[in-house]
């Protein structure tokens, strides 16, 4: 899309007007879409300016003085709270008038469009209109009590004695009187009477009603803050002083109650609970429910216990032994505390440089010639980063052990410790004593900045060292390095938008230049906006992502409500995303425990790229060996705006991390100031997807030519391993039966002889009944007659096969063992009763096979799948086309090790079977003729398609062969492997013998999906982590083939991090633009591709229902040990 794409369309330009002056006046509707009457307006008006109203009485008793100013102020709210009451149950007394039974609704965004129909000026649908009302009647009471107090306080807040004897001015009483009552109006409005939609609304419903006390609590706070003064502060402070003198008389308790609690809360408590929960659980049931599933949660067991146990007691060790024997020295250059602070300097220069050289680029600008160059394999990357493995190593022993000790000393040698009863330094140490623990980096870098300013600052009359303890200057120098931290990014990210939107073309609008230029004369303006934003910790709004910088709402790191990975739009590529996702995890693990991601914190983002799959990785909370994080997938199939943004993406890391060989040492990033700096590649166990124009092998004829013999081999392989597979089943089912009837082969003809039986022997019911009711009329039989009942033993030729005429009635017989139900006898005893049956639906039954061999029963093919409608000259031609030495391969290869007694020739008396050779001819025959049909033709590429697909177009025989679910699958399995096979022959040579076949076939079984993406199976197998996948597509508009291979391994995955501000600076817009503006147009601009802000792909990356990530995976707790 060009730049000229309109911001709001007109649509959405009528509706924001009609909301926003709504929103600025705390919810009146004085501009409506239709046409309404006078008296409308009239109302709102009224109830707006009511407080004022009720107010004033107060305030003109008060300047009379007629009232004191409390009792003003009593008097006042009063009012309010009798007439918010009035006005609630006039509401609920419109809405029974109306109904009888309503629905409680929940206030939807969209309401502003609802067109009203008024009768009166105090009608029902007048008052429903201007009065919303409470869902709940807690709240009905709850806010209007409220109304009462905010408005008493307002009125004592603004009588205009006090105004003026604060100002003297007559002109500044009238200002902040007028304004300060509208501004109360405002709040008392959106309380009671109608909210409005505000533009820092966090989630698209307010289930609870929280948005009306918005505006009265940003009032509260401006009047407290002004009447309370400092009697609130003071009186935390004694309260907190006497508790703390209270339950901690010495200053040892105090050294040691921090340092304990603030290395046990540093912890990962709620891990360490599931584990200690899950413990118990597996002590308490039985044995079935240990072993519950866990997913990629940590795994605490006594090791970690141990190690946290250990290190805890060292640290109070530590603590209490310099605190008490070298506690109370002042600070000087020479003092014990002054040593730690160097041996922490010498500290924080080593950990830094140990966390840069793991990174492609040091400190985002310059290469680093540390790194492995040209890495595009996982083995020569892995080779050539053994080094950087070793000193993310030794940076992690000393971030985790020697660092938080080295600073355990230093706190514990502080004089400031020694002032019992001070607030300050329980505030300020407290806080410390965890981050140590929970934060080492930082706290790091701030006890060093601390120690280095206490040195070069020894006077002691000076401010910072006489009125501040350590521990508040560690407070400040901590808050400072956190928001200087944010202000830079927020910099950066204003700069970015600035600079993009007149440098790209596709973002130069209209208006662009007017914006550039009002930025650069007010760019002190500029940085004001930032420097507060960054001081309230909230994001940098730009309006629909142009150069127009608002100071949003202060937001959670997340940026979003509800459960992490609650919400995802899934579809059947999310798959590929739960398959890879435990491993990207460990590689993370290890990435994060080294610091080659470089320092991430809670709120980090980090961006990882392979082949067409986008991962977004959050940080959502970090402590002591532990760091929490949510990932998420982008979709794959690309927008021309994803494939826009994801083209950069792959520049820059391909400019990183493949093309090292062509740049010099320590050149500069060529793309310093986009929002995603590369940081280093992981090794993850996933899939690769390659894409193959199958061009020159489905369409030639000699390859075609000799599919229909491949098939054939390949289905008699399928079914031998089919009914070997199958005669196992019944080999373990029929374990019982063997120790008590005697030896296998009378056990299996018995087996046999009952599985042959159309229906059990019965008292009351017999077959021989039916059987002997018969006038020698083969028309009229029921099913094929033995004449002969043979004993078990008995095994004689085929039983003659009598066959129907059309028009007769047949019924179908099953080989089951299972006894007939009532119903079925009745329809078997009840034959000229019936219906006349579809012959298309009925199962020819045949007669017994004489097999030669008593062990053919086991490797014999279900009865009803030789029963396809092919004429005798085909299965002569079949048996010609049979592949005997084929078969006679496969049956040598079969060992039978589950049969305790078998002769030592069973395999040649089965290959010598020609029964059961026959019994493979007619099965290979029904699929061939439910694929193929009966003629000989070469197929065509389209129709090698349809069969691969399954949508081959209706024929009898493949009528017949889909009414065999199980055969069907296998013959649609057969030939699928039967096309892989020839696109392998055509790939890598022609097959040289049966071993190399079997072996094929073999590989394809264990380690292959051949199939469709869209199967239900493929998505398993991903799951299951098959070894390979194939799959085979058509293109249409091209006309050609194509093979697709996923091929699970251990590859590179670029991992970059993003620029926090400028992702939480973009997630508020889009909040704001779509909950308050409702601008969900597909095609707006703030959607639109930006290669530097990564626009596109930061707004999928949102949580549902703003964002769309493919898939979101659950709060994952990372082990840095």
């Amino acid at each position: 899309m060009g730049p000229d794409v309109p911001l709001l369309n007109d649509y959405k330009q009528e509706f924001f007007l009609k909301r926003f002056p709504q929103t600025v006046l705390g919810g009146p509707r004085f501009k409506l879409g239709y046409c309404a009457p006078p008296y409308i307006y009239v109302n709102q008006i009224i109830l707006f300016l009511m407080p004022w109203v009720l107010g004033g009485v107060g305030t003109l008793l008060y300047q009379l003085g007629v009232m004191k100013d409390y009792y003003t102020a009593a008097l006042s709210g009063g009012l309010m709270f009798v007439t918010a009451l009035i006005l609630q149950m006039t509401n609920l007394y419109a809405k029974q008038k109306t109904v009888t039974v309503e629905r409680i609704q929940i206030q939807n965004t969209l309401t502003d469009e609802d067109e009203f129909e008024f009768s009166s000026c105090v009608g029902s649908e007048t008052v429903k209109f201007i009065i919303s009302g409470k869902k709940y009647i807690i709240n009905t009471v709850f806010h209007s009590l409220l109304a009462g107090v905010l408005c008493g306080l307002g009125t004592w807040y603004l009588l205009p004695n006090r105004i003026t004897l604060l100002y003297s001015n007559i002109g500044g009483t009238v200002m902040i009187f007028v304004f300060g009552w509208v501004t109360i109006c405002i709040g008392e409005y959106s309380l009671i009477i109608n909210t409005a939609t505000e533009t820092a609304t966090f989630q698209a419903l307010d289930t609870y009603e929280i948005t009306a006390l918005m505006r009265p609590f940003y009032i509260f706070v401006f009047i407290a803050v002004d009447l309370a003064h400092r009697l609130l502060v003071m009186f935390l402070i004694s309260a907190g002083t006497a508790i703390a003198s209270y339950f901690i008389p010495s200053t040892l308790g105090v050294v040691l109650f921090m340092t304990g609690f603030g290395f046990i809360l540093s912890l990962n408590l709620s891990e360490i609970g599931f584990a200690f929960k899950h413990t118990m659980i597996s002590h308490l049931s039985s044995s079935k429910f240990k072993n519950v599933h866990r997913g990629l949660r940590i795994q605490f067991g006594w090791r970690e216990f141990i190690f946290y146990l250990t290190v805890l007691t060292f640290t109070l060790i530590e603590a209490s032994l310099l605190h008490q024997f070298a506690g109370f020295s002042s600070f000087s250059k020479v003092s014990p505390q002054a040593i730690v602070s160097y041996i922490l300097i010498i500290l924080l220069i080593i950990v830094w440089i140990l966390r840069e050289i793991q990174r492609v680029y040091l400190f985002g600008i310059f290469r680093n010639p540390f790194y492995p160059k040209d890495v595009r394999t996982v083995t020569v990357f892995m080779e050539k980063q053994r080094r950087l493995m070793k000193v993310g190593v030794v940076r992690r022993i000393l971030l985790t052990l020697v660092s938080p000790f080295a600073m355990i000393a230093f706190l514990s040698l502080d004089r400031s410790l020694q002032n019992l009863h001070s607030v300050s330094v329980c505030i300020g140490f407290t806080r410390i004593f965890r981050m140590v623990w929970q934060n080492t980096e930082n706290a790091l870098l701030d006890i060093v900045v601390v120690s280095v300013a206490e040195m070069l600052v020894l006077n002691p009359d000076l401010w910072w060292n006489k009125s501040l303890d350590t521990g508040i200057r560690l407070l400040l120098v901590g808050v400072l390095r956190d928001r200087l931290l944010q202000f830079v990014s927020k910099l950066q990210f204003a700069i970015a938008i600035v600079l993009t939107s007149w440098t790209e073309k596709k973002q130069r609008r209209k208006s662009t230049a007017t914006l550039v230029t009002l930025n650069v004369v007010f760019f002190p303006i500029l940085l004001t906006f930032i420097a507060i934003s960054a001081l309230l910790s909230s994001p940098l709004l730009p309006l629909f992502t142009l150069p127009v910088f608002l100071i949003g709402f202060p937001r959670p790191i997340r940026s979003w409500p509800g459960p992490v990975g609650g919400t995802a739009c899934v579809c059947s590529d999310t798959v590929y995303y739960q398959q890879m996702v435990p491993s990207l995890a460990v590689a993370l693990q290890s990435a994060l425990a080294a610091g080659s991601l470089g320092l991430s914190l809670p709120g980090s983002h980090y961006l990882c790229r392979f082949q067409d799959r986008l991962m977004w990785i959050l940080v959502l909370e970090k402590g002591f060996t532990y760091c929490g994080v949510n990932i998420k997938g982008l979709e794959l199939q690309e927008t021309s705006c994803h494939a826009a943004e994801a083209h950069r993406v792959d520049e820059i890391f391909e400019m990183a991390f493949e093309h090292q060989e062509q740049t010099k040492i320590l050149s500069p990033n060529r793309y310093f100031g986009h929002i995603l700096t590369p940081c280093t590649v992981l090794p993850v166990r996933l899939y690769s997807d390659a894409k193959n124009v199958l061009s020159g092998i489905i369409d030639s004829h000699e390859n075609l030519k000799r599919l229909k013999d491949d098939f054939i081999k390949v289905l008699v392989w399928m079914l031998v391993q089919y009914c070997y597979k199958k005669s196992k089943t019944w080999e373990s089912l029929g374990n019982a039966d063997k120790n008590k009837k005697g030896s296998f082969p009378e056990n299996q003809h018995s087996r046999a002889i009952e599985r042959s039986r159309p229906l059990r022997e019965e008292d009351s019911f017999s077959v021989d009944t039916i059987e002997d009711w018969t006038d020698d009329s083969d028309i009229f039989d029921l099913e094929p007659r033995m004449k002969d009942r043979r004993e078990p033993g008995q095994w004689g030729t085929t039983p003659k096969v009598h066959l129907s005429i059309p028009g007769s009635v047949e019924t179908q017989s099953q080989d089951s063992p299972q006894e007939m139900s009532p119903e079925d006898k009745l329809y078997r005893a009840v034959v000229l009763g019936l219906p006349a049956v579809d012959k298309g639906k009925q199962q020819e039954v045949l007669p017994k096979v004489a097999f030669s061999c008593s062990y053919s029963e086991l490797l014999s093919i279900p009865e009803e799948w030789r029963t396809a409608p092919v004429p005798t000259s085909k299965v002569n031609e079949m048996r010609q086309r049979f592949p005997e030495e084929w078969y006679h391969f496969i049956l040598s290869q079969l060992d039978f090790f589950h049969l305790k007694e078998k002769p030592s020739n069973l395999l040649e008396d089965l290959m010598k079977d020609k029964a059961l050779k026959d019994l493979y001819i007619h099965g290979v025959l029904s699929c061939c003729f439910g694929l193929f049909g009966l003629d000989n033709t070469v197929p065509a590429p389209s129709h090698v398609f349809r069969a691969y697909t399954g949508g081959i177009p209706w024929s009898v025989g493949l009528d017949w062969l889909t009414g065999k679910p199980e055969l069907f699958q296998l013959a649609l399995k057969a030939f699928r492997y039967t096309f892989k096979l020839m696109v392998d022959k055509a790939s890598l040579g022609p097959v040289e013998n049966f071993k190399e076949l079997v072996n094929y076939l073999e590989e394809y079984e264990n380690d292959w999906y051949i199939g469709l993406v869209s199967d239900l199976e493929w998505q398993q197998a991903v799951l299951q982590e098959k070894p390979y996948l194939f799959s085979l597509g058509h293109d249409p508009n091209m006309g050609i083939y194509t093979g697709r291979v996923l091929t699970l391994q251990e590859l590179l995955v670029q991992v970059g991090k993003l620029n926090d501000e400028a992702v939480r600076g973009q997630w508020a817009n889009l909040s704001w633009e779509l909950l308050y503006a409702t601008n969900d147009d597909e095609e707006r601009y703030s959607i639109q591709a930006h290669p530097v802000l990564l626009r596109n792909l930061t707004v999928q990356a949102a949580d549902p229902p703003l964002g769309y990530p493919i898939y979101s995976s659950e709060l994952l707790h990372l082990p840095l040990f």
